[in-house]
């Protein structure tokens, strides 16, 4: 099952109906169906799921929309349940684009992170609030 797939149900209002993020309109600009919204002028980004090669486009597009668009782009990273080195990639290059902030990274991000050493090289905050502050 594809990772926006998996969040969908997780994604819906209590009785089952619209996804919520149609309702609140929260998807990219270009319908990128990686959930997003904008925060006191920052670009929030809450991607859900597994990130890998086959997967990662999406979100890397809509990292680079945003980070064309916002000065402070967010990467809520607290749903994504699997990464690998194309995902840390991605990160990185965001990263030296400017204003990335990655917030809450799940343990899986965290672990990644870790391992390479990359979490002493991006910003990680605590909360989206404390990102776009």
């Amino acid at each position: 099952m594809p990772w926006d797939e998996a969040a969908v149900p997780t994604l819906t209002s209590p009785a089952g109906g619209t996804p919520l993020l149609e309702r609140a309109g929260a998807h990219g600009p270009h319908g990128s169906g990686v959930p997003q919204y904008e925060r006191r002028g920052a670009w929030v980004i809450a991607p859900r799921g597994a990130y890998d090669m086959d997967s990662v486009t999406p979100l890397a597009q809509a990292l680079d929309r945003a980070a064309r668009e916002y000065p402070v782009v967010v990467l809520d990273a607290s749903g994504i349940t699997f990464a690998d080195s194309t995902f840390l990639t991605l990160l990185i290059r965001a990263h030296r684009s400017g204003g990335l902030r990655l917030v809450t990274p799940s343990p899986q991000v965290r672990q990644i992170c870790e391992i390479t050493g990359v979490d002493g090289y991006l910003d990680i905050r605590d909360t989206v609030d404390d990102a776009v502050a």
